[in-house]
């Protein structure tokens, strides 16, 4: 079996993952559709696509500047693989991260490769064999880990709350534009409830906490939660978890 590929499948992501132009009216329809159909979850790749800019290649070369980042790139494992692995979801002890991931996803119904073929959908670059894409893919990866580790539930204020703690991580602006638009458009903005600040405060949670995407994620699966919410500077979600669970689906 060939184990060789030309320089140009090096190349090419590069001109995409690697730019400043962004594509704000692309990025505003794709807002309308996802503030429309909350379950439309294409629409945040795209956003991703036309927004995040340089912030995925400067994540890369962060990355290499941790302590572990180094091997982790030379690795360059799939995680959505190891997600999708059973028997190890299932060999973590409760407790763990892992275990409520575990309990998330197939309670949620949710799958690691569900999510990749979504972002696959209008993309011809999301598999391609270079460092930038294979770390947009592993940001991708952990997006429903982050969920466990920050306690934002998948309703409509826990997703906006989670966009806003994801730019605080990764500077990509397409999750300041998700959360922006939750703020201005979405339905939740009658003052019953403190549905913007919870948002910004998912924003000021991310900023606060340690880097996650350096993480290694097969060690944190492990880890049991509650020592790794307070390892990683992750502190509770106290104003979204004020709003009672049935008010936080608009």
């Amino acid at each position: 079996m060939a184990m060789t590929a030309d320089a140009s499948d090096f190349r090419a992501p590069a001109k995409e993952l690697d730019t400043t132009k962004l594509n704000w009216g692309h990025a505003w329809r794709a807002l309308k559709k996802l503030i429309a159909d909350k379950e439309d979850t294409r629409q945040v790749f795209e956003i991703m696509r036309a927004l995040n800019g340089k912030s995925i290649a400067q994540g890369y070369h962060k990355l290499l500047e941790t302590p572990e980042g180094g091997r982790i790139a030379f690795e360059r494992r799939e995680f959505s693989e190891r997600l999708m692995d059973d028997a190890w979801l299932d060999s973590l002890p409760e407790g763990s991260v892992g275990a409520a991931y575990r309990t998330f996803i197939r309670s949620e119904e949710l799958s690691a490769y569900g999510l990749a073929d979504v972002s696959r959908e209008g993309a011809n670059d999301v598999d391609a064999p270079h460092p930038y894409a294979w770390f947009a893919r592993r940001t991708r990866d952990v997006h429903d880990i982050w969920h466990i580790l920050s306690g934002y539930h998948r309703d409509g204020l826990g997703e906006a709350c989670l966009v806003a703690f994801s730019y605080a991580q990764t500077k990509g602006l397409g999750w300041a534009f998700i959360a922006f638009g939750a703020m201005t458009m979405g339905k939740n903005g009658a003052p019953k409830h403190p549905y913007n600040r919870a948002i910004l405060q998912g924003y000021r949670r991310g900023k606060a906490a340690k880097w996650l995407l350096g993480q290694d994620y097969e060690r944190l699966m492990a880890e049991p939660l509650e020592a790794a919410r307070v390892r990683l500077g992750i502190t509770p979600p106290t104003i979204y978890d004020s709003i009672p669970p049935e008010a936080r689906a608009a």
